[in-house]
């Protein structure tokens, strides 16, 4: 029996130190997010430092969580008009999220200083709808640093975001530019 425990034991601590955490994949809790809009009535930016990411070097697989009210105005109400059930709804949709990976990896090398551009492709979950994107980015490595840039833009309609009437519809633009920096650690 004692042998049966000392056999259990030295499984399970071959096993603890053989799954090791994935060492490869690199992550940043302080990602940054803008968004932009442009109208003839006013232009609205807001910024959220607040983004979780994960970029795995060797396979490309790139996730971004995005915790909706972390977005910042320039004035409170349009803070509180981004987070209402009208149109963002944060409460019930607390989180934008992103998994995919850059279709481009072989053209990367991240053991050489430089900039690349990229093809990422997977899919972006906002607002309750999942839709599947392709965008164009840059990885740059420098000093041993690597950081992910892109800025592309977002039909609002797409995601079941949409406005009529009122303020709103002349306020804010239909298409919504997203500017994202992340320095992986």
């Amino acid at each position: 029996m004692k042998q049966i425990h000392v056999l259990l034991g030295a499984t399970l601590l071959f096993g603890l130190f053989s799954f090791k955490a994935d060492e490869s994949k690199l992550i940043t809790k302080t990602g940054h997010i803008s968004i932009f809009s442009h109208t003839v009535a006013e232009d609205i930016t807001a910024n959220n430092y607040k983004v979780t990411s994960s970029f795995n070097p060797s396979t490309g697989e790139m996730v971004f969580a995005v915790p909706m009210q972390g977005f910042e105005f320039e004035k409170a109400l349009m803070q509180k008009h981004f987070n209402s059930p009208k149109f963002l709804d944060t409460k019930q949709y607390p989180k934008a999220k992103f998994k995919g990976a850059i279709t481009n990896m072989e053209k990367i090398n991240i053991k050489q200083e430089g900039v690349y551009p990229v093809t990422v492709e997977g899919d972006l979950d906002l607002h309750g709808v999942t839709n599947h994107v392709v965008e164009k980015g840059e990885i740059h490595v420098k000093a041993g640093h690597i950081t992910a840039t892109s800025k592309f833009r977002v039909e609002l309609a797409d995601y079941k975001i949409a406005f009529e009437k009122g303020k709103p519809s002349t306020n804010i633009a239909k298409e919504i530019e997203i500017t994202l920096n992340m320095k992986y650690q």
